[in-house]
């Protein structure tokens, strides 16, 4: 079951039909839409400022978001996938973003709709990645500007595709019930 942790009289708000990975911790100040998946090993550390987190957002196995006191907060659009082991810490992604896997994202730093961060980038702190634009590096620089609709059709498709891989979980556990409960009634 995933770790749900209140702190300084915050309690996550999680939407309708969210796939929460049993490891994964969200504490605080955390608010999430509805049908998002937060994967394996991830952790919303809405402690010391809010994150929110919009409609059908996935964020993948081992990603960290948190934030700076008092100065940065996280805001995620709708459709948004972040990938594998990303670090989001006080930064603003529109919807129909894309954050590649290993990416780095900083304080105050903007990722604009349909915009895509190329996986092991660092986005440095108050950088500004325009709408549809393709960023990647180390620091991150200006690659291209890539189709709006292209852009937004994947985006749409992996959120899609996350939300049917998190129905697997959620059969796995209906069935484990399902025989543990036949065994209970075996066993009487």
């Amino acid at each position: 079951m995933a770790l749900i942790k209140s702190v300084r009289g915050y309690t996550p708000e999680i939407g309708k039909n969210c796939f929460l990975a049993d490891n994964c911790t969200i504490i605080g100040d955390v608010v999430m839409g509805d049908d998002c998946s937060i994967w394996f090993n991830t952790v919303l550390r809405g402690d010391v400022n809010s994150i929110k987190i919009g409609n059908r957002v996935n964020i993948q196995d081992g990603s960290v978001l948190h934030t700076l006191y008092q100065k940065s907060t996280i805001e995620i659009g709708d459709d948004v996938s972040i990938g594998h082991n990303v670090t989001i810490h006080g930064a603003k992604i529109h919807d129909f973003a894309l954050i590649g896997m290993g990416a780095v994202v900083m304080d105050d730093a903007e990722v604009g709709e349909g915009a895509l961060v190329a996986a092991g980038s660092v986005v440095l702190s108050r950088t500004k990645i325009g709408p549809n634009e393709l960023w990647g590096g180390a620091p991150a620089k200006f690659i291209k500007m890539v189709d709006p609709e292209q852009s937004k059709e994947i985006n749409r498709k992996i959120a899609k595709n996350y939300l049917m891989y998190s129905t697997w979980y959620d059969a796995e556990l209906e069935n484990r019930i399902e025989t543990e409960a036949e065994r209970d009634a075996e066993q009487k």
